[in-house]
């Protein structure tokens, strides 16, 4: 059973509303290395979208970022874990993912900290 059911969030291929996306990235993120927010775009930084990452954690409008940009910083080994955590395929894993992490980010911060 993937998180999309855990939290009774599940729809076509992950289609999930805006409004639930910060629990299921949260809920994601504490089953993997990351852990959170904060350690997710760690990494995103370091993997080089630290334009990407200040323009979600900025005033300014939020750049997008692309499925195969997340699967170039992250690695294959964590794309499939979190894959495995939602339960869905890696493509739709990272889609959602994609589609969602800027508003996340971006409504989580508060004067463009975590």
């Amino acid at each position: 059973m993937g998180l999309l059911d855990e939290l009774n969030l599940g729809g076509a291929l992950g289609q999930i509303e805006a409004a639930a996306a910060p629990k299921l990235i949260n809920a994601l993120l504490a089953k993997t290395q990351y852990g959170d927010l904060n350690g997710l775009v760690a990494q995103l930084q370091q993997g080089g979208l630290q334009k990407q990452v200040q323009s979600w954690l900025g005033p300014n409008a939020n750049l997008p970022i692309t499925a195969d940009q997340l699967k170039a910083v992250l690695g294959n080994s964590q794309v499939q874990e979190m894959a495995r955590h939602l339960g869905l395929p890696v493509d739709a894993a990272m889609n959602m993912l994609a589609q969602h992490l800027p508003n996340v980010v971006d409504q989580a911060s508060k004067n463009g900290q975590l």
